[in-house]
């Protein structure tokens, strides 16, 4: 959100360019793992004959509209909390309790009957080193390494070809995040991957949700919390590689926080402020898990494996905020 408000209120890119460097680390890092043989894009949730396009779209603008009137996507609310923000805790609890409803509550029959059927074929399949590799002679490995290595090699010129404008730490901290989100698929796909389950005798990804090799994402994750927080003595609930992340974000954060000595509770003064915050947790929640993924589950991780979806999602993200960003300005000169 930071990146697009920079963007769009000042014209200052630095952000975004730290968000592009980080895809493109991702990109690369999920490209070379997959050039070795160690992963699959095929494995990944992101990996579907039919592309859900209407879902992803407009599942993107609903998170967008909610992270900016929520002050934060999912990310930065665990950040703010951890300091003591406490505006932050409505916003993950609203969070947590639209995306549980719209996985498998109320929401969830009316996007399954309706949205989810939504979809267009995505002919050699959803990931740019498909289409590659339908093209040429290439392998799928090697089609994807080369698209990765393509669009991040594209993305690095236009991070750096007007140097002033980032600095080195800004740079090398966008490269730490996108090599954060490599060492996840690592995690998920190489260190959780048991090729035959003892029980079901299928390939199984342990670290997972889903099932499937995941990376970086927040919005499920949240929701599992709080689903687990309500329902663990049924003896189902188990950690995942999300779970974990969140939770390490938060406790980072917080010792962060503690550290610096910025730690401090920060609580609602306006009815008003309370209301944009419920209502920006709600969209995120529900805006989450129809774009399958948040600005980090679909614009980190989802990004790193050039899937199509992905790109729409993202789209529909942006167009969100951009839209709440300029509904908030027109506001705040209303009111002068």
């Amino acid at each position: 959100m930071g990146a697009i408000g920079d963007w769009v209120i000042m014209g200052e890119s630095t952000r975004a360019k730290q968000w592009a460097t980080a895809i493109a680390v991702a990109a690369l890092g999920f490209g070379l793992l997959t050039w070795r043989g160690q992963i699959s894009p095929l494995n990944t949730i992101y990996a579907s004959p039919q592309l859900s396009w209407l879902s992803l779209l407009l599942g993107g603008f609903l998170f967008g509209l909610g992270m900016v009137l929520g002050s934060g996507c999912a990310s930065k609310s665990l950040v703010r909390l951890g300091g003591g923000n406490l505006k932050s805790l409505v916003v993950l609890m609203a969070m947590g309790i639209a995306a549980l409803a719209t996985l498998r509550g109320l929401t969830a029959v009316w996007r399954v009957n309706t949205l989810d059927k939504v979809t267009i074929g995505t002919g050699p399949g959803p990931f740019a080193g498909q289409w590659l590799a339908s093209a040429t002679d290439w392998g799928l490995p090697l089609a994807c390494f080369i698209a990765a290595a393509v669009v991040a090699g594209l993305t690095f010129i236009w991070v750096f070809k007007d140097r002033p404008s980032i600095s080195w730490p800004h740079a090398l901290s966008g490269a730490a995040v996108g090599a954060l989100v490599v060492g996840l698929w690592w995690v998920s796909g190489v260190m959780g991957f048991v090729p035959e389950h003892p029980e079901t005798l299928e390939p199984v990804f342990l670290a997972s949700a889903s099932g499937r090799m995941e990376s970086m994402s927040l919005t499920a994750p949240v929701a599992y919390w709080w689903d687990a927080l309500m329902y663990f003595s049924d003896g189902s609930k188990k950690l995942t590689l999300g779970m974990v992340t969140a939770l390490g974000l938060l406790l980072g954060a917080w010792a962060h926080a503690s550290w610096q000595g910025d730690f401090r509770w920060e609580g609602f003064k306006q009815t008003e402020d309370l209301v944009l915050h419920l209502l920006g947790g709600t969209l995120m929640g529900m805006g989450g898990v129809l774009a399958m993924g948040c600005t980090i589950g679909q614009g980190l991780s989802g990004l790193s494996t050039l899937s199509f979806g992905s790109f729409i999602a993202m789209f529909g993200i942006i167009g969100g905020a951009v839209v709440a960003l300029n509904w908030q300005l027109r506001r705040a000169e209303a009111s002068v």
